[in-house]
């Protein structure tokens, strides 16, 4: 009877456990995109509400997801480190940055899968420069963030391949902060303020529509092919903490993923009904099916980020693997 007695009190501990265990699970997720067809994939997922779908078959019935736009990886840093933030999305230098930054601690920050493989274009109004070299101090070039963005990332290691690796940061001096609709709006303005503009889809496009404004670089160019523009990423204690939420997180930007990737007039047709974008539907669509932009989870051309970024000092921990900073559910990956 004894047995018996202590089996169920087992039983009945297990049970209240698992209980307690659900419920500490968070009823709120706070999740951040920025502009751009670069953020397609979290559009999709907060129009559709694809994570709350996926939360209730994982019985978070009243999971609330709040998403917040900001315009750089600077503001999205802070908001994750401090807290007040569950995910976050951007370029893989913030990522790299924040998961060095964070490497030990409950805080430490992972990748949760890559977004979306986009060329970012460096373009000019200013006739005389054909190249990188022929930037002067008067050129002022705007990137999301200085230093920490991709556009700012990929500048340098373009400045390391026409300079020499000890002048990687030799046109830093030149950058400036902007979200990518000001620094459009500024370079299209004809004053001499922003003389280039490290862009992003759909502005690069927008841009090239001026006669004065023409390409010099692309990030495809800088990265030897096609490489993740932007990556979705949390912190290990809310990975840990909650791991349905997370669950239903991933699977809500695998189902937006396949979503674009299945029918990508619609998702041309959805981003201009949620940005209110100038750009026609046929042209979001033409630049959705571009064969160099795909909507992906596979994280790609990120290690060889990480490598530079250690080679200048940005980070001090020298990463063997992707792996090493991107959560479980995308080892599986071939992702590099």
């Amino acid at each position: 009877m004894k047995n018996y007695i202590a089996g169920g009190f087992m039983i009945g501990a297990i049970a209240l456990l698992q209980a307690s265990t659900a419920a500490a699970e968070t009823s709120e997720i706070r999740a951040a995109q920025q502009y751009g067809l670069s953020s397609l994939p979290l559009m999709i997922m907060e129009d559709a509400q694809l994570v709350e779908k996926n939360a209730k078959k994982l019985g978070l019935d009243d999971l609330k997801v709040t998403w917040l736009k900001l315009g750089g990886p600077g503001a999205m840093t802070e908001a994750i480190v401090s807290g007040d933030l569950d995910f976050g999305a951007g370029g893989v230098p913030s990522l790299l940055t924040l998961w060095a930054r964070t490497k030990g601690l409950p805080m430490e920050v992972r990748g949760v899968g890559g977004l979306v493989n986009m060329p970012m274009e460096l373009v000019t109004t200013n006739p005389k420069v054909k190249s990188i070299r022929d930037f002067t101090e008067d050129d002022k070039i705007a990137v999301t963030t200085v230093k920490v963005s991709n556009q700012a990332l990929l500048l340098q290691m373009a400045a390391a391949k026409e300079f020499g690796p000890e002048n990687y940061d030799k046109l830093d001096p030149l950058t400036v902060s902007l979200p990518h609709p000001e620094a459009m709006a500024m370079l299209l303005s004809g004053g001499n303020t922003i003389m280039a503009h490290f862009s992003a889809l759909p502005y690069q496009h927008q841009e090239k529509k001026d006669p004065r404004v023409h390409q010099i670089l692309s990030s495809y160019d800088v990265l030897g092919g096609p490489a993740s523009n932007t990556v979705a990423y949390t912190t290990k204690r809310f990975y840990e903490a909650n791991p349905k939420a997370y669950a239903a997180f991933v699977a809500g930007i695998k189902e937006a993923v396949d979503l674009i990737n299945k029918d990508k007039r619609a998702a041309a047709e959805a981003y201009k009904r949620i940005t209110g974008t100038k750009e026609s539907v046929d042209e979001l669509y033409a630049m959705i099916a571009d064969p160099q932009v795909e909507m992906t989870l596979t994280p790609q051309q990120t290690l060889k980020m990480a490598t530079f970024l250690h080679q200048i000092g940005r980070i001090k921990v020298a990463p063997t693997s992707w792996k090493e900073f991107f959560f479980e559910n995308v080892h599986d990956l071939k992702g590099s």
